[in-house]
């Protein structure tokens, strides 16, 4: 057990911040005496001198200087743990999970992940990268709060958050490139397609697959644009995955008669809207501005 207790610690910071005791003793309400008594008792029980006098006031010794250091870091601390304590007393949760398809843009997500952190730091968030059905399948499993997807969950409430374009895509020299002409489904079928795996571990789908004769699934869609950046495979991507990859030419949109280009509805689903709590609500609407500012932006 300490043997000086955090009160100690406030009552030399106190004395140091404003100067000497009878100023500290008004600050904080204390009379001088209390604080001089605190403070000796302090030094006796540490058996180090933390005051020296200078003229009518008092300064730090070395030693002080950096025991008081340490001691503030301590009434942080203290200060931080009350806060928190405080927060879940009010109901705010410890954690959030969130289950969020890979095609949401990722730069609204960290906009929105970065904003929730400043108002609630105390709160820890689990972040689950989902595909298609894997993130509807923790939210009717109860393991996430909030769910982004752009599929449906069946019993669950959505509401439109934003819409995301998916571009048919492959390297400028693929071959389908070098066919030089508006392209069907029957010059797809005979190369190799792309295909970012369900991450459910129940009932999977691939959907967006063309039953082209070669398939290679992968687990992320940064994997796949890396394999098509080399010329391995078309496939569509996500708009807001591709970042510079059409403007600096490594990889192109194919030149499709028709379905070049899919638009996917993106929504915000709770997993309890009535019953989330104050983390819960705030990580939600900070989703929603991220989007909106990125819209604007």
């Amino acid at each position: 057990m300490s043997r000086v207790t955090l009160a100690q610690w406030q009552m030399l910071a106190a004395v140091v911040d404003h100067g000497g005791f009878s100023r500290a003793a008004e600050a904080i309400h204390k009379s001088p005496s209390t604080l001089n008594h605190a403070v000796h008792k302090l030094e006796e029980q540490l058996g180090v001198a933390v005051l020296e006098p200078v003229g009518r006031q008092v300064r730090l010794t070395e030693a002080g200087e950096l025991l008081l250091r340490r001691a503030r870091q301590l009434l942080d601390s203290a200060a931080s743990l009350e806060d928190v304590a405080a927060r879940l007393g009010e109901g705010l949760e410890a954690e959030i999970v969130l289950a969020i398809d890979q095609l949401f843009p990722p730069d609204a997500l960290a906009r929105a992940l970065d904003a929730f952190s400043a108002a609630f730091p105390y709160v820890r968030v689990q972040l689950h990268e989902t595909v298609l059905n894997g993130g509807v399948e923790m939210l009717k499993d109860g393991e996430a709060d909030l769910l982004i997807s752009g599929l449906g969950a069946q019993g669950f409430l959505g509401e439109p958050l934003v819409t995301v374009r998916f571009i048919a895509v492959a390297h400028p020299d693929h071959a389908l490139h070098r066919l030089g002409r508006p392209l069907d489904l029957r010059d797809l079928e005979q190369h190799r397609q792309l295909v970012v795996r369900d991450s459910a571990q129940g009932r999977a789908q691939d959907s967006g697959w063309l039953k082209a004769e070669q398939r290679w699934t992968v687990s992320h869609l940064d994997t796949s644009i890396g394999m098509l950046e080399r010329n391995l495979g078309f496939a569509w991507v996500p708009e807001t995955r591709l970042g510079d990859s059409l403007e600096a030419g490594r990889l192109k949109p194919l030149p499709l008669s028709a379905g070049g280009v899919r638009e996917v509805p993106i929504q915000l689903i709770h997993r309890d809207q009535d019953r989330a709590g104050p983390a819960t609500r705030a990580m939600a609407q900070q989703l929603r501005d991220s989007v909106r500012g990125r819209n604007a932006s």
